[in-house]
């Protein structure tokens, strides 16, 4: 494992890791209870298998539903209906309703589709969302890498924050219980000119950033853009490297593709790489050394390139490099972490499990980055991180969007062992002043305390959505603010992905009309 890496995974006291060993039961015969001292006992968390034997039938069926929600019955939930509303920033949010008034929340992965998540709800309608594994896989052929993934995403945040309501647990708890008690996060450095900047300024802004918000690890952009405009600093950006090409959703709008890395043929001189260690340099120094810094914004050129780059920014010990490739790349990629120290990082992109295993067992990363509202949700993030872990390697989260996702991320995050932090978006997120009064937490905690998350110790994700502030930053562009959509209700289409008989070839009698 490169140095890096082993500083950034060698201490986590930060996040308080729950690594008590439990009580020790009693020896001996367990003492007579009665009802009373039953429900005191389950108020402190619950009774060992061996305490629950000594119990009457009525105490044993109050123990197993002493957790489950009193107005409700999960064996009996459906689905009634999908909701939504979209955020300014173009951030989607779902509802997922049910028969028994309570309801699930989900969010779009940003600069998505709503579309994406209705589209899932003719095949929903009637199921219990409490098979929570069961309908993902039901869904999981509609979604896609990157955006396309975030309408499956957000239907399996919702419906794990509804059967945590239904059982009256948090999520953490039925992803298999928490590894610690607040999650790490990462914020960008602040907003400059890295052409012409102020750097009195910027430092001020630093030590704010350090010293009242706590944040204790940062990321960069050393990307084309702070050097493009020095003559003598690159090759054939000018054909490639245009206004319209930066800006990542243009291309896309005018029905333009962008090119990928190795297509460019976009260069950097001598003279560029001692602009950009120049650049890096500053902003290490003003960061500080003891600090993790990652760097974005890197994927501009080639496997040659992308070298020369790493090894030019190796002496600042950088957390990470992301994204100079695709992640279909993987050969690529394998390539520029075998060459360079720096640990390199990809992910955001990836939906499934299976594209992350093909990186992970190439050894072409040094830490995956899945996003979880793109790579299918909460089990199938942790999935992703447990694998990773077996095989040696960290896992970091990207995230930008609401609140909504962001505890979707902290639950996931909580339980997974090999996560090294969250990260935190300035402009939509951090430096923004009523992000976080888009929800109230159920257990009245703050969402998150001096650079890191607080994880939630109440049912599902642990909050609920203050409409009245949600209300005054709606997307101008959408009228809906969580209105009936039996537009969405039919299915006309067969989803099977495979064709066969079991007969033998013989008649098949068709089954009669479902019938609700």
């Amino acid at each position: 494992m490169k140095n890096i890496l082993k500083e950034l995974t060698k201490n986590k006291q930060e996040e308080n890791f729950t690594t008590q060993p439990p009580p020790k039961e009693p020896i001996g015969p367990a003492p007579k209870q009665g009802r009373r001292d039953f429900f005191k006992k389950t108020a402190l968390g619950g009774m060992s298998l061996a305490g629950m034997m000594s119990l009457s039938v009525e105490d044993s069926i109050a123990e197993t539903t002493s957790k489950v929600q009193r107005s409700s019955n999960p064996s009996d939930l459906k689905i009634t209906d999908m909701r939504y509303c979209v955020a300014v920033g173009r951030r989607p949010i779902i509802r997922i309703d049910t028969n028994q008034g309570i309801y699930g929340l989900g969010e779009v992965r940003d600069g998505a589709d709503w579309r994406y998540a209705l589209m899932l709800k003719s095949r929903l309608l009637g199921l219990n969302p409490t098979n929570v594994e069961m309908l993902f896989k039901l869904i999981k052929q509609f979604g896609g890498h990157a955006r396309q993934g975030g309408g499956v995403s957000a239907v399996e945040m919702a419906l794990w924050d509804l059967t945590g309501k239904a059982y009256n647990v948090p999520c953490w708890r039925l992803l298999g219980g928490k590894y610690r008690e607040k999650i790490r996060m990462y914020a960008y450095v602040p907003r400059h000119d890295g052409r012409n900047m102020d750097v009195d300024k910027f430092k001020e802004e630093m030590k704010f950033r350090k010293e009242e918000l706590g944040i204790t690890w940062f990321k960069m952009y050393p990307s084309l853009s702070w050097i493009a405009d020095i003559p003598g600093t690159t090759v054939n950006d000018r054909f490639w490297f245009t206004a319209e090409y930066r800006n990542s959703y243009a291309p896309v709008q005018t029905g333009d593709l962008r090119a990928k890395q190795p297509f460019t043929q976009t260069q950097i001189t001598d003279k560029g790489l001692d602009e950009l260690a120049k650049y890096v340099e500053m902003v290490r120094n003003v960061v500080g050394w003891d600090l993790p810094l990652g760097a974005d914004g890197v994927g501009n050129y080639d496997v040659n390139t992308a070298i020369r780059v790493g090894k030019a920014l190796d002496p600042y010990r950088l957390a990470f490099l992301e994204d100079f490739f695709p992640m279909d790349y993987i050969d690529q990629w394998k390539t520029v972490t075998d060459a360079i120290e720096t640990p390199t990082l990809t992910g955001e992109d990836i939906y499934l499990k299976e594209k992350f295993i093909k990186l992970i067992d190439a050894h072409a990363v040094d830490i995956v980055q899945p996003d979880l509202a793109t790579s299918g949700g909460l089990l199938e993030t942790k999935i992703i991180g447990d694998y990773a872990e077996s095989q040696g390697v960290p896992m970091i989260l990207h995230f930008a969007g609401t609140p909504v996702s962001f505890m979707a991320n902290i639950h996931c995050a909580a339980a997974t062992n090999n996560v090294l932090s969250l990260e935190m978006p300035n402009n939509g997120s951090l430096d923004n002043p009523w992000w976080k009064d888009l929800v109230k937490t159920t257990d009245g905690n703050n969402i998150m305390e001096k650079g890191f998350a607080l994880v939630p110790d109440s049912p599902g994700l642990g909050i609920e959505l203050q409409e009245d502030v949600l209300k005054e930053h709606l997307d101008p562009r959408y009228d809906s603010f969580f209105k009936p959509t039996p537009e969405w209700s039919d299915i006309s289409s067969s989803d099977y992905l495979w064709s066969g008989r079991t007969t033998g070839g013989t008649e098949i009698k068709q089954p009669e009309p479902y019938k609700k």
